[in-house]
């Protein structure tokens, strides 16, 4: 972790850091979940949650008008006889994220489809995932000169920006906030087997620091979380529900901005259920989000990006391989919601992305920029060239109320 103070808790915190072995992470762990956080002046919020791993946004946000979905999904479960829920008469929500529908109904939540960053073809998870957090115009991948993140570069045109110094656990950062403005990072990555006797001490050691007692506590939270039966999606809900709820209270302070991981979207194989089991794990940490703001919520977006789609045809073994075109996810007191949004190319084999993938019609990037527009009052002219270089941002979709 880079440009975080450490003043007079270091002690402490240096002690802490040492027994727990906490530290930063691999971008494909399931169990490595980095909450990175900064401040800005305003009330208001921005949370990204990168979704590794590449989300079938064909599933997620089912586009079950367009009849020819089912020629290309024969064993995927789909529609109303699947549990899905209708959104507009056209798209319908997979039975997994059927707690988010109130939401919904209450202009909280919407979506984009047929987006993606501007990558092509390589469909390397990891290049995907430096591309979407760099936000860069490469299409093979490569990141702009200073290899920084896009919320970072946004943090830069913020006057009286500044990160939350008052806490950094662990060594873990999110590529999307990595760059010249200092922000500070929280990151759980190992098991804390503690006796009764080392949690009193510990009780002890950050009794006079509430913020680092909140890092703490949630860590254990989702150590604990790894050791429940995973049956039920008990441990994915566990583990989301601890970083979401660390993060709702550092958002519930100082900070502005937060980011963090949630894995297991590269469904291969056996997609049902390897979905469901990230979709609950999402729409837990999106309900703990709201619980926890409070009143908070209502000037809050959160947007939930993944590197790239998945391929329209199912393969052999009941999953989906990497593809282009996918779908967006918004959630928030701040967004003008119950929308799907975008240009629906179609899925006729002629429509598709050489022959396999859901073309893309807009560019994800254009609507992270604008909701950091009208979120943070950025001119377009500085989220087109500085924040985003390359993205052509079109006309207002309107994302935030």
């Amino acid at each position: 972790m880079s440009n975080t103070p450490t003043p007079q808790g270091l002690t402490r915190r240096g002690l802490l850091t040492r027994s727990l072995a906490l530290g930063c992470s691999a971008a494909a762990s399931p169990f490595i979940t980095p909450v990175t956080l900064a401040s800005t002046p305003g009330d208001a919020r921005l949370v990204v949650i990168v979704l590794r791993g590449a989300m079938d946004g064909l599933d997620v946000v089912q586009p079950i008008g367009d009849r020819a979905l089912r020629q290309h999904r024969k064993t995927l479960s789909l529609g109303e006889e699947g549990g899905a829920q209708d959104l507009d008469g056209f798209f319908m929500l997979h039975p997994s994220l059927a707690p988010l529908m109130p939401l919904w109904q209450a202009g909280e939540m919407s979506f984009a489809h047929a987006v993606s960053t501007p990558y092509r073809d390589k469909r390397s998870h990891f290049d995907g995932q430096d591309l979407l957090e760099n936000g860069g115009n490469s299409a093979d991948g490569g990141m702009t000169p200073g290899r920084d993140g896009w919320l970072n570069r946004m943090l830069s045109l913020l006057p009286g920006a500044q990160a939350e110094t008052a806490f950094a656990v662990g060594r873990g950062e999110l590529l999307l906030l990595r760059g010249d403005v200092p922000i500070s990072s929280w990151s759980p990555d190992n098991d804390m087997d503690l006796s009764p006797q080392a949690q009193l001490l510990l009780g002890q050691v950050w009794a006079q620091d509430p913020l680092f007692a909140a890092a703490g506590r949630t860590a254990m939270a989702i150590s604990a979380a790894r050791d429940v039966p995973e049956g039920m999606n008990t441990r994915t809900s566990q583990r989301a529900e601890a970083l979401a709820t660390f993060t709702a209270e550092q958002l519930s302070g100082a900070s502005r901005v937060a980011a963090f991981s949630l894995n297991g979207w590269d469904t291969h194989q056996s997609q049902k259920g390897a979905l469901n089991r990230a979709l609950v794990e999402l729409s837990t940490a999106i309900l703990t989000l709201k619980s926890g703001l409070g009143p908070v919520w209502g000037n809050t977006a959160v947007l939930c990006l993944t590197e790239f789609g998945r391929t329209v045809r199912e393969n052999g073994a009941k999953g989906t391989d990497h593809g282009t075109g996918g779908a967006a996810l918004f959630a928030g007191g701040a967004l003008k919601g119950k929308t799907v949004h975008g240009d629906w190319p179609g899925l006729n084999p002629s429509q598709l992305y050489r022959d396999r993938d859901l073309m893309p019609t807009a560019d994800v990037r254009r609507y992270a920029g604008w909701a950091m527009r009208d979120l943070f009052g950025l001119a377009l002219s500085d989220v087109e060239s500085q924040v985003f270089p390359g993205v052509e941002m079109g006309s207002d979709p309107r994302l935030i109320a």
